[in-house]
């Protein structure tokens, strides 16, 4: 399970930084970031993650365009996509009906981040 690699797309550094420290001080998984829905669908082209952290509300692309973006191309599509929001409306079944593996819900605990990501995943 240590050689999980997450890309977390948001543009808040602080949660870019809660998020690597967490994942790696808990689990060892490698963490790529990007700071926008349009940098964050070029890296998951490129690097191909296991999973995709992806906040909801990020200005120039909102986190639900970036999804059908990476939904609708074939090099993306089967890379499980988690939602970090503060929106709990989102935690609905409706998203999952989207593609959406799961919701994580901001504040969360950075210490049990990699935990609630092997739990959505059945890793």
């Amino acid at each position: 399970m240590s050689n999980k690699r997450i890309l977390i797309i948001d543009d808040e550094e602080t949660i870019q930084t809660v998020v690597q420290f967490g994942i790696r001080m808990t689990a060892g998984w490698q963490v790529l970031v990007a700071t926008s829905g349009r940098q964050g669908i070029q890296l998951a082209q490129q690097e191909q993650p296991d999973v995709i952290l992806l906040d909801v509300v990020m200005p120039d692309m909102s986190g639900m365009t970036a999804l059908k973006t990476l939904q609708s191309d074939d090099a993306t599509a089967h890379i499980p996509v988690i939602l970090l929001t503060a929106k709990a409306q989102l935690t609905g079944h409706s998203d999952h009906a989207r593609g959406v593996r799961g919701v994580i819900t901001k504040p969360f605990n950075s210490l049990h981040l990699s935990e609630q990501i092997a739990r959505i995943l059945q890793w």
